[in-house]
């Protein structure tokens, strides 16, 4: 393999790489503003059970 070979198959492994990373940081900030919603939502729950129990 030429060094124009090995640098273009370097380069596209880094390509691939940073895809791959800004799609877990894509995939984590959905899941964290799911997880934060559903707390919401139970907070909002657990204050509504708690005003009916007054």
């Amino acid at each position: 393999m030429s060094t124009f070979e090995y640098d273009m198959a370097i380069d596209r492994l880094r390509t691939l790489r940073a895809e791959a990373d800004a799609d877990g940081r894509a995939r984590r900030l959905r899941a964290a503003r799911r997880w934060a919603r559903r707390a919401e939502y139970a907070a909002r729950r657990a204050a509504r059970a708690s005003a009916a129990v007054r």
